[in-house]
């Protein structure tokens, strides 16, 4: 009987040391849900995810004492994930919106975004009128893609998983515009010849982190390292080691 004992004794010991270390990995370890084909705020060189978002969200993590971890998904899986906590925040230049607010907290705006429209070299759209009843991509799930609907019909609307895979159907044909973020509006007409920025601004955003409203504990401790990093310019020099003063 002492022998039995011994051996449960010894097993829950066991189960209670693992139990441990896996609570101290889940405490140590920050994870960001993002879509990584947003440059210049997220995406990959190599195997390697590089951006705006993920220097911000690692600075982040170093002043919280912990390491980042970067999930990359869908841009539309990204406010699921973090409700469901599968990730710890949402960085993936994301727009606060009134109804994102509805889902998820958000943390200070670090940077302000730009909504643009890519049309064709020739193309007869000079102004954001000409946008009615033509064929508008988006990626789907942003505000481009919110703004657009409302804006223009859910009918005359395309969205898209990536927003590459839009600007290809502009390329090819299938749309007459995309509407997207500047920065990486400016990335895709720099890879592809033939295409342009419309002179006139579609929207102008904040961005900002979002994060569980069940964990208002990191929220603020999210708020309280951007704070910092904000005061003492290592947000600023992140943007401008990506974006360029013109």
């Amino acid at each position: 009987m002492k022998k039995v004992l011994s051996i449960v004794l010894a097993l829950a010991l066991i189960i209670a040391v693992c139990a441990g270390c896996g609570a101290k990995t889940e405490d140590t370890t920050l994870k960001m849900g993002t879509n990584a084909a947003f440059p210049p705020y997220e995406y990959k060189e190599g195997d390697k995810f590089v951006g705006i978002d993920v220097e911000i969200a690692d600075a982040i993590a170093k002043e919280l004492g912990m390491t980042l971890e970067v999930v990359d998904m869908e841009f539309d899986s990204i406010i699921p994930a973090v409700q469901k906590g599968e990730v710890s925040f949402g960085m993936a230049g994301m727009t606060v919106t009134d109804e994102r607010k509805l889902e998820v907290d958000f943390t200070s705006s670090y940077a302000t975004g730009v909504q643009v429209v890519i049309i064709p070299e020739g193309s007869d759209i000079a102004s954001l009128d000409d946008l009615q009843g033509k064929k508008i991509g988006t990626q789907l799930g942003t505000t481009g893609d919110m703004y657009a609907k409302d804006d223009y019909g859910e009918e005359s609307v395309t969205s898209y998983g990536k927003g590459a895979d839009a600007v290809i159907a502009l390329k090819g044909g299938d749309v007459d515009a995309v509407i997207i973020d500047n920065e990486p509006a400016k990335a895709f007409v720099a890879q592809n010849a033939g295409l342009k920025i419309l002179d006139t601004e579609y929207a102008v955003e904040d961005y900002a982190i979002a994060v569980s409203k069940e964990n208002k504990e990191l929220l603020g401790k999210i708020n309280a390292a951007l704070e910092k990093l904000t005061a003492d310019g290592t947000v600023d020099s992140i943007i401008a080691k990506y974006i360029k003063a013109e």
